[in-house]
């Protein structure tokens, strides 16, 4: 149970609420942030007014673009859409190490709803799973999770775009997606080395190294190998990751890149939780279940992933202002587990009777994406014309076997030998190809201060279900389209308005396509120009989705997914990130989420929430550098982060808990080192997540610690 009292919660949200409601009434919310490449801090020592001072620059700590938003260099001001970016500054500053964790200090997108998962990012964006983006194309999607937990380290910068994304890029629900943003090759050689330990056993090594190998050649090298405990008793985790990528600068024209990612991840004695409800949540007459408890199988228990993808990204620029841009991967994702989890609770409340559950699920995805940009005037009226057609290809197959495990003692677990546990037979669960093309069209039109965005695309898809024979074909097509306006004042304020629609093929059988549609209204303000050492991005925004044809996929007893009829969320949104003279950075949120379920074929949802959907979410981390005298370089940070409680799943009407958490870290950095400690959850604050079902609980994250030592060059 939580150990705070609800005075102490309620003070804390109040005050935060207040910070956060009154830095919007001067700007705004939401990052604006670019997808420029870059290595993150810098730091040097320079002489001013006769003494020495430690600068640590970090010019992307408040940037002012992101490419993912519009596939064009349009900035986030004129973006009338909701969108955070979350750039290496920030992860490497506030010590993330996966995407759940990057969300915690962002409006609009809730991680770690499973607690500290070693396999996937877990994130709902406004209500919605979203999709996953790497480089601006899909990644492979399975019929369970949507998110292939390419290590963080991989990446230079990720997206949140909020809301429908489908005028650009298609596969993407109402509330939107994320795209992660490779490191890329520079010029100028630089790197480093990283080395992690933490709690539970973390321990990693990492590093990146750039330069130019010839005159128009330049290449990076990323790698990290990760070992770690978890919390659970019986759990390890071991990654390997290496991510090579090539830039040749052909002309001056033509750019061509090669990236490529190849990753293996291998999860021994997890089960994720699954505790009873009876324990955790609710009291049970033999005591409180530990956050330790493994009710599966540790010599038994496997998790294994094998993922890699190769592709390219290349640009020509003609004269006139117009340029045209390819991008295009080729991925493979492989994952194979066994697990022995709990399924019942008996009456003595202390027996747990358990389930078999092997799955396995192979993801073969090609995706490319061609493209016109061009900026064009008429008059005293300017058009950013963007112009492109993509195609995916994706073929998936997943099988599970499922049965009755022998039972053991939730407070005395006596585990079996592996070698006479057996493993159920194989069932078909889905074996289908997916093939979708999409011809899109989007002209922002920029009259003096008023710029006008409209958009939209056509999309046509093929999916043929093998699963049982005979098989059988399904096409679909949709035009979907967004309508937005944004006019920029003097002072910085742009307020903006847009109406936009989605419509997403669903991978897996018998399945409808979702539809959804968006009206939202915000203002952002862009206050770099407030003064020489101050950088800010605000914005705030009110947003209404609706959508049909919504798939659940309920993970307890077992992979059980069917479609309900329709879902509404409404909500607010207000965000901020802003660094002064380099040396004080500070990110704060709110989200306001209200999510109804209007129409179902289980009567029991209709008029309830939706699962991993807090109704109010509140962030504050602000972080603070010395910059002269013998401390100079030592900094302190100190984060807030609230949590209301969300439903556990749509049939289980279980509730996790609120959590108030804290974060802090402590950093000293010279021109050649930087050492870090970063914490979370540093008061250990016991709390139940999510329940997706009466034996489907999993505490979250708790007190967590972790120490960096990097070597910079």
């Amino acid at each position: 149970m939580l150990t705070q009292r609800t005075s102490i919660n309620k003070t804390i949200r109040r005050a935060l609420l207040m910070a956060t409601v009154a830095t919007a009434c001067i700007g705004g919310t939401a990052l604006a942030q670019q997808d420029d490449t870059g290595d993150g801090l810098k730091t040097t020592k320079e002489t001013v007014d006769g003494a020495t001072v430690v600068i640590i620059r970090s010019k992307r700590f408040v940037p002012s673009g992101a490419m993912s938003a519009n596939k064009t260099d349009i900035p986030l001001i004129r973006t009338p859409q909701s969108v955070s970016v979350i750039n290496r500054d920030q992860i490497d500053l506030l010590g993330f190490t996966d995407l759940q964790q990057a969300v915690r200090y962002t409006s609009g997108a809730f991680g770690e709803n499973y607690g500290p998962d070693l396999r996937y990012d877990f994130v709902t964006m406004r209500g919605f799973t979203p999709k996953q983006y790497v480089d601006g194309l899909a990644a492979p999607v399975t019929t369970t999770i949507f998110s292939t937990g390419v290590d963080l380290y991989a990446f230079d910068s990720a997206s949140i775009i909020k809301g429908p994304a489908a005028t650009l890029y298609g596969n993407s629900p109402p509330g939107g997606l994320y795209n992660e943003t490779s490191r890329r090759a520079s010029r100028t050689f630089g790197g480093e080395i990283q080395g992690k330990l933490g709690s539970y056993d973390y321990k990693s090594i990492a590093g990146t190294v750039t330069g130019a190998l010839s005159s128009n050649v330049s290449a990076r090298l990323t790698g990290l190998y990760l070992d770690r405990g978890a919390e659970r008793d019986g759990v390890s985790a071991k990654r390997s990751l290496i991510a090579p990528t090539i830039t040749w600068k052909i002309t001056d024209a033509d750019t061509l890149t090669g990236l490529a990612y190849l990753q293996d991840d291998e999860v021994a004695g997890d089960t994720n939780g699954f505790l009873p409800e009876v324990g955790t949540l609710l009291p049970n007459p033999n005591g409180q279940v530990s956050e330790s408890t493994n009710l599966g199988e540790p010599d038994y228990n496997i998790y294994k992933r094998n993922q890699w993808a190769v592709g390219y990204d290349y640009k020509h620029t003609f004269s006139g202002g117009l340029s045209f841009s390819s991008n295009a991967k080729y991925s493979k994702y492989r994952e194979n587990s066994k697990v022995i989890y709990g399924a019942a609770l008996e009456a003595d409340n202390r027996t747990v009777d358990r389930y078999s559950f092997p799955y396995m699920e192979n993801v073969e995805s090609f995706a490319i994406d061609n493209r016109l940009d061009g900026t064009f005037t008429a008059g005293s009226v300017t058009h950013k014309v963007l112009a492109g057609i993509d195609y995916r290809d994706v073929k998936n197959f997943a099988q599970y076997g499922f049965a009755m495990a022998s039972s053991i003692d939730l407070y005395n677990p006596v585990y079996s030998d592996a070698s006479t546990i057996v493993t159920p037979p194989w069932n078909p669960y889905n074996d289908q190809d997916l093939k979708q093309t999409g011809l899109y069209v989007q002209d922002q039109i920029g009259i003096n201060k008023l710029f006008i965005t409209l958009g939209g695309r056509y999309d046509e898809d093929k999916i043929v279900t093998k699963t049982y024979l005979p098989a059988t074909t399904t096409k679909d097509s949709k035009f979907t389209y967004r309508v937005g306006a944004n006019y920029l004042f003097d002072n910085g304020v742009a307020p903006y308005a847009s109406y936009s629609t989605s419509f997403e093929p669903v991978i897996g059988t018998g399945f409808r396509p979702t539809e959804g549609e968006q009206s939202e209204i915000g203002v952002k303000y862009d206050g770099r120009t407030l003064d020489n050492g101050v950088k800010l991005f605000a914005t705030a925004a009110l947003y209404d989705i609706k959508q049909t044809n919504v798939v659940s996929t309920v993970y307890y007893p077992t992979f059980i997914s069917t479609q309900i009829g329709e879902v509404e969320v409404k909500g607010f949104e207000t965000e901020f990130v802003a660094r002064i003279n380099e040396q004080f950075s500070i990110n704060g949120s709110y989200t306001y989420t209200d999510s109804e379920v209007l129409a179902s074929n289980n009567p029991a949802e209709i008029g309830g929430p939706m699962p991993t959907t807090p109704k109010d979410k509140v962030s504050l981390f602000a972080d603070y550098t010395l910059k002269s005298g013998s401390l100079g370089g030592l900094g302190f940070g100190l984060g807030v982060r609230y949590n209301s409680k969300s439903l556990g799943s749509y049939g289980a009407g279980i509730w996790g808990q609120q959590s108030t958490l804290f974060d802090a870290a402590v950093h000293y950095d010279t021109p050649d080192w930087r050492i870090a400690l970063n914490g979370s959850n540093i008061t250990d604050v016991k709390y139940v997540a999510r329940c997706s079902g009466s034996v489907g609980c999993t505490y979250g994250a708790g007190q967590n610690w972790t120490a960096t030592l990097t070597r910079k060059f």
